[in-house]
């Protein structure tokens, strides 16, 4: 089992899970056909060679492919009720697709080797979910686009193999910012993104015995770096800055592997 970014942030969210053959899914797709296929080049990989799409939500930065490429690779595109009715408001034509596949915010499901069990987040979305991958022995835990950690969610990411976690934003420096008062409420409120701060408190929650790979996700170029972001969670698992991986939004970040 192996995953990889093709980038991360608010100009365009996708990673690519793979385990096997015929078991590699695009979670979320915010890049259009041309621009995915050129980061997928990155990875080796071509559209033809993605499964599925699983997609955590509506907002632009993590759908804005999603249509275009589920029709043209005719291939399975899971996602929750919520999210579809958010995105057929502008794209009446995306309920069409015979490929669809509607699934509950706690819906466990199978792609190929690769069992992906959704769980809900407090996100401004319709109906927004993260997921929980496994191949049978290691699992990967993605989280993104959180106000808050809830205790499902600990339950949900609890000893897992590898996790991304958001780290969307220093706290001092949104407050610092050049954001306006309502968009820092909105990022920093109960439905908006995880701060440094909260995404450490989290991983201090969790059993981390199994945790091989840790990914600190959906930087802000803002109100953010990566230095932060990394001091955060090593301080909270008693790790090396040096050993967290940062996805960025231009390189997302290259295959990290569960063997």
């Amino acid at each position: 089992m192996r995953f990889a970014s093709l980038g991360s942030g608010s100009r365009g969210n996708a990673l690519v899970v793979e385990a096997g053959a015929g078991s590699r899914v695009l979670l979320d797709c915010g890049f259009g056909p041309r621009e995915l296929g050129r980061r997928l080049a990155r990875l080796g990989l071509a559209a033809g060679d993605i499964d599925a799409i699983a997609l955590t939500h509506e907002h632009s930065d993590h759908s804005a492919g999603v249509h275009a490429f589920a029709r043209r690779q005719e291939i399975e595109l899971f996602l929750t009720q919520g999210s579809l009715a958010a995105l057929s408001a502008s794209d009446s034509a995306l309920a069409q697709l015979p490929t669809l596949r509607l699934i509950a915010s706690d819906r466990v499901f199978n792609v190929g080797e690769l069992q992906i069990s959704a769980f809900p987040v407090p996100h401004d979305a319709r109906e927004p979910v993260q997921f929980v991958f496994s191949d049978g022995r290691h699992r990967l835990g993605v989280l993104t686009d959180a106000g808050v950690a809830t205790a499902h969610m600990v339950a949900m990411l609890d000893g897992c193999d590898a996790l991304v976690l958001e780290c969307n934003h220093d706290e001092d420096m949104l407050a610092r910012g050049p954001y306006p008062r309502h968009l820092q409420q909105r990022i920093g409120g109960a439905y908006g993104h995880l701060a440094n701060s909260q995404a450490a408190a989290l991983l201090s929650a969790l059993d981390r015995s199994r945790l091989r790979h840790l990914v600190a996700a959906h930087l802000s170029q803002q109100n953010n770096t990566a230095d932060l972001a990394r001091s955060a969670l090593a301080a909270a698992g008693a790790y090396s800055e040096e050993w967290i991986t940062v996805a960025s939004q231009e390189d997302g970040f290259s295959w990290l592997e569960l063997a």
